[in-house]
């Protein structure tokens, strides 16, 4: 990093990376406040609406290429030059083939000392955008920490932060500290690299922590189970709880992920899953959480038809007794109407919209809210 050092603008306004490392410092161990939103330059950018992208979508990221390719044409030229260079062209947030090949076409520590200036000091997303995208295409482990922390405003900067890391040495490490610290469609970006890369050091996390509940892991949670080879590490869940949460969750977004991902319909293995999870699940004290999956779960099993859960008849059947038999229980029950009271979203999403057709102990008088 100290090629960047001491070359920031005096008196400029925050940057986007001192912006996220002061929020990041306020919680290291867990994703910033909205995503880090608003970011310091948000004024600019609500009131200063930036170009659409072009109607020809192959064509994104030529206007980038263009600016770039002048710059690095002058081998004096100060990255600081580009400082605001981006605010009135597209700037995509993917990988895109135009900047790549504009990284690649000019001298390559150029290219690394102007990516690291415009993440580190740039105070547009636009330019800390471009930044990030140069050190994807050339950058080395050395930008890891650098990527990492600008990876951190993850709805943003966490396309490119991911794809830099699938490319890098030491990139599966990386990948893993940004995914226990992103949320929303940064968890998206960062998870489904990790699923492509594949990489055994991976699958314990992936197994444990991948979904953290957001609607959104509805688009990776599929290719978790898959590339994990979850129906082969069942035995696991006899002595760990942490996973029978886990796969409860999988399972929660897999029954109702239609459009995003792998649904249980399409899942090859989703009646041995959803068996070894019923019996495991029944063995562990009650939570909201636990009570609130099952629920959902027992519905759609319920509603759906054998083929939409991915088993046969007799195991749908099967399954739904099993898990109504434990939302039954008093401790279930107990533990759902105290979330409930407590005004758990959970719980009260459950009593408007499930309890009467499960007909749930939990919540026996429950009607909807006149509103829904």
């Amino acid at each position: 990093m100290s090629e960047t050092t001491g070359t920031g603008l005096p008196g400029s306004p925050t940057s986007l990376f001192d912006h996220a490392l002061q929020l990041h410092q306020l919680a290291p161990g867990e994703p910033l406040p909205r995503d880090g939103e608003p970011y310091p330059d948000d004024e600019s950018h609500r009131h200063r609406r930036g170009p659409d992208a072009p109607e020809d979508r192959h064509s994104a990221g030529k206007d980038v290429a263009l600016i770039m390719d002048t710059h690095f044409a002058r081998a004096s030229a100060p990255p600081s030059e580009l400082a605001d260079a981006f605010h009135d062209v597209y700037v995509p947030i993917h990988r895109n083939e135009h900047i790549a090949a504009a990284a690649e076409r000019a001298d390559r520590e150029s290219v690394r000392r102007t990516g690291r200036w415009l993440v580190r000091y740039g105070t547009d997303r636009c330019s800390v955008t471009v930044g990030l995208a140069l050190l994807a295409a050339v950058g080395t482990a050395d930008d890891i920490p650098l990527i990492q922390t600008i990876g951190l405003l993850s709805d943003h900067f966490g396309p490119l932060a991911a794809h830099a890391f699938e490319r890098q040495t030491g990139g599966v490490e990386a990948l893993l500290w940004l995914a226990e610290r992103v949320t929303g469609w940064g968890r998206v970006y960062v998870v489904e690299a990790l699923c492509r890369l594949d990489d055994p050091a991976a699958r314990p996390w992936l197994l444990h922590k991948a979904c953290d509940g957001d609607s959104l892991n509805g688009y990776f949670a599929g290719h978790v189970a898959t590339v994990t080879k979850l129906h082969e590490a069942l035995a696991d869940l006899d002595t760990d709880s942490e996973m029978v949460d886990h796969v409860g969750r999988l399972l929660h977004l897999m029954s109702d992920c239609g459009g995003m991902g792998l649904t249980l319909a399409r899942y090859p293995h989703s009646g041995a899953v959803l068996e070894a999870h019923a019996r495991q699940v029944g063995l562990l004290g009650a939570t909201v959480e636990r009570y609130f999956t099952i629920a959902v779960l027992a519905q759609h099993l319920t509603t759906e038809s054998p083929e939409a859960a991915g088993c046969t008849a007799a195991q749908q059947e099967a399954l739904r007794e099993t898990y109504l038999d434990v939302l039954d229980r008093e401790e279930w029950t107990q533990v759902a109407r105290a979330g409930f009271v407590a005004d758990d979203n959970w719980m009260r999403w459950l009593a408007d919209h499930r309890a009467l057709q499960l007909r749930l102990r939990a919540f026996p008088d429950r009607e909807p809210d006149a509103e829904e």
